[in-house]
């Protein structure tokens, strides 16, 4: 009789030990190395149309890939101009903020347009997506239901049924006939996703795949998944809130700095074409700490307000809470302002906020968030009317351009804004009548120009 040989697997990272550890000495994580029965080595996939001879790049043609148009336009502009046959796409995001629904959307979009698509359910009845898509109107005779979790099954149906497109709801409920661990776990997720993209590949079907996410926010399971994949979208936004954010996080066929904005009202998600309108719709007037900034989404313009408290706190330890900023960029600022402008927030806490929910990334908002925090904690509304402010600040206090500052300037233009404060380099080469454009190359030129 053959000895069974297990192995210890790490439930976070997937590293590997012939013996349990209480801590994975990969990922430093506690009590997460699981025993599972060592599965036999698997062939390694091969398309049929690559070659193991080796080509001169110049010889080998290359062409546009064939997409499909999923009838969402923001879906589209995230995944670099609709979904490419045969690619895999994986979308994560928290429980209940909506990838159920767009993907539902999706799924009756193509299917209206290019035949048959399986959507595929381990966490939910026939029943119950059928109640979702009659209250979304998301109906065809071409989108095929089936709630399954075994991945030789689904292959069947994928056979019998041929379909374009392919939904997995979610990879986390599937599993594959002959590995002992449960589904989920990082052997069962490292198996499936290989066959799911041996499946896609041999029979140019696209496939949407849904991810769980841990309570960091990170993509659940081995990081494994997101290399196999082409593309990795992130839901993102507040479930009790209106809107959502979709982010490009890998893109083998676009960019990965695109975003896509949607509000959730009864009859599903809503495309916002004009996030910037949305995002500023609440504001009446200017008020203490609060400043409009414009910052860069992909080839997007965004203009969003910010806000900041500042209030002195007899804590040893100040409070530094932000919503929609990096906390480290929040601290780089509050360093630079006590150093250069000798504005005191060491005994003060410090709250930023950034208003619809959107999470900034870059360095286009730090001038605007200077503003904010120089208003609050002076108590001081800014006299500049209807202005925004852009730029990047250096630990110095000089105030760096940024790139693509002439298509912020045309947003605010659309926007009615009278006046841009902007990095002095960023201002000599933005030719402008219609806006009143303000030079500053350092922190301290700002309290002569904006208070």
């Amino acid at each position: 009789m053959t000895k069974i040989k297990t192995v210890f697997t790490c439930q976070k990272c997937g590293y590997q030990s012939p013996k349990w550890m209480g801590k994975c000495p990969n990922c430093n994580s506690w009590n997460s190395m699981v025993e599972e029965i060592k599965s036999p080595q698997h062939e390694t996939f091969r398309h049929p149309e690559f070659s193991s001879t080796p080509k001169s790049i110049n010889n080998i043609k290359s062409g546009e890939y064939e997409r499909l148009d999923t009838g969402i336009m923001e879906l589209n502009r995230v995944v670099g101009g609709g979904i490419v046959r045969g690619s895999i796409t994986l979308i994560s995001g928290a429980p209940g903020i909506g990838k159920s629904t767009l993907l539902l959307q999706t799924a009756s979009n193509i299917a209206k347009k290019y035949g048959r698509v399986l959507y595929v359910s381990g966490e939910e009845s026939e029943e119950q997506i059928k109640m979702r898509a009659d209250r979304l109107k998301a109906l065809s005779d071409d989108l095929f239901i089936v709630s399954e979790n075994n991945l030789d099954r689904i292959e069947k149906h994928i056979e019998k049924n041929k379909p374009t497109f392919v939904v997995i709801d979610s990879i986390q409920t599937l599993f594959k006939e002959g590995i002992s661990s449960a589904p989920g776990s990082v052997s069962q997720v490292r198996e499936v996703s290989n066959d799911i993209m041996r499946m896609g590949k041999e029979r140019n079907i696209s496939f949407f795949i849904v991810a769980h996410v841990t309570k960091q926010g990170e993509l659940a399971g081995p990081r494994v998944l997101e290399h196999i994949v082409d593309t990795v979208l992130s839901f993102e936004g507040e479930r009790t809130g209106e809107f959502r954010v979709l982010r490009t996080v890998k893109n083998r066929f676009g960019t990965t700095s695109e975003i896509g904005v949607f509000e959730m009202i009864e009859d599903g998600l809503r495309e916002i074409r004009n996030p910037s309108g949305v995002f500023l719709e609440e504001r009446t007037s200017q008020k203490e700490g609060s400043v409009v900034i414009g910052i860069m989404e992909g080839r997007r313009p965004i203009l969003v307000e910010i806000q900041a408290l500042v209030s002195q706190t007899r804590a040893v330890i100040p409070r530094r809470t932000v919503v929609g900023i990096d906390t480290s960029r929040l601290n780089l600022i509050l360093a630079v302002l006590e150093k250069k402008l000798k504005i005191p927030f060491y005994n003060c806490d410090v709250y930023v906020n950034v208003v619809g929910g959107l999470k900034l990334d870059g360095t286009f908002g730090d001038l605007g968030l200077a503003i904010a925090l120089i208003s609050s904690a002076r108590a001081k509304e800014i006299v500049l009317d209807n202005f925004l402010a852009v730029g990047e600040i250096g630990l110095t206090g000089e105030v760096r351009p940024v790139s693509y500052c002439g298509r912020i300037v045309n947003e605010a233009e659309k926007m009615g804004f009278k006046n841009i404060i902007l990095p002095y380099r960023n201002k000599e080469k933005i030719n402008t009548n219609k806006i009143n454009t303000i030079g500053i190359s350092s922190l301290k030129e700002v309290l002569n120009k904006v208070f």
